[in-house]
């Protein structure tokens, strides 16, 4: 199965509203990163144990493993929760950047040091998301 299969059966699996706001989600972050490589991930790991929520990845960084050595992954990725949906900008330095920059702004939405999390797109500014994700794609532009 592509890549694009899998991110659209995952979101097909979503129920509504989550289902609609994924799909727009998906939408605005190809308009901001037209070009971007897609990635998605189920979730599990080599062993096929649950260690987190699939997710949806944008772009891509080289990152740095706690070990030392290096890996590619994605800038910007996004994922259904148990109460909504979460944005991960990742490869900002500064963990209170997110919410200081942006968190008056945003609307009804938790930020922690990567991580956007928001029951519905209603809930937020898209205008306010999108500039947190346009900064996140800056900081990690190679």
């Amino acid at each position: 199965m592509s890549i694009d299969e899998q991110i659209n059966e995952y979101i097909a699996t979503q129920p509504e509203p989550k289902r609609s706001d994924m799909k727009e989600l998906h939408r605005i972050i190809l308009n901001v990163m037209p070009k971007c490589r897609l990635w998605f991930l189920d979730g599990k790991d080599d062993s096929g144990k649950i260690v987190s929520n699939p997710n949806i990845g944008y772009g891509t960084q080289t990152i740095k493993n706690a070990n030392g050595k290096t890996r590619e992954f994605y800038q910007i990725g996004i994922s259904a929760n148990t109460t909504g949906i979460s944005v991960y900008i990742l490869g900002i330095e500064d963990r209170k950047y997110l919410s200081q920059a942006y968190g008056k702004d945003l609307g009804k939405a938790k930020i922690t040091g990567y991580c956007i999390k928001f029951k519905g797109l209603s809930d937020i500014r898209i205008e306010t998301l999108k500039a947190a994700i346009q900064h996140g794609i800056d900081q990690t532009t190679i």
